[in-house]
């Protein structure tokens, strides 16, 4: 799996790092999706890391993602930033997975 974060991402995600603690990672999120094939990938800022995650190194540094849920992600992907939407986006050659990705602050949550 290759994932290219644009420099603008990279500029937007570490501003909001500043002074945070935590791992960046890549999250297929299921939670009131109703079905496990109905989840949305977000950007996550975690304490802590679950056991099947793993860390994939990209041109910005590393980020993790959930080695049982890389089914619903394709083997080239770039995260962009959209300034007319404010918002994250994550798309690869052939479709966008989701256009406006949020990157959430999951630290403070246990």
């Amino acid at each position: 799996m290759k994932i290219t974060i644009t420099d603008h991402a990279a500029e937007k995600i570490n501003q909001y790092r500043i002074g945070k603690d935590g791992w960046l990672k890549l999250k297929y999120d299921t939670e009131e999706c109703g079905c496990v094939m109905c989840g949305v990938t977000n950007l996550w800022l975690v304490n802590e890391l679950e056991e099947d995650d793993y860390e994939i190194q990209t041109n910005h540094g590393g980020i993790y993602i959930e080695k049982s849920k890389e089914v619903f992600l394709d083997d080239v992907m770039t995260i962009d930033f959209n300034r007319a939407s404010h918002c994250f986006q994550l798309k690869s050659p052939n479709e966008y997975l989701n256009p406006r990705m949020s990157l959430l602050d999951k630290t403070s949550q246990k």
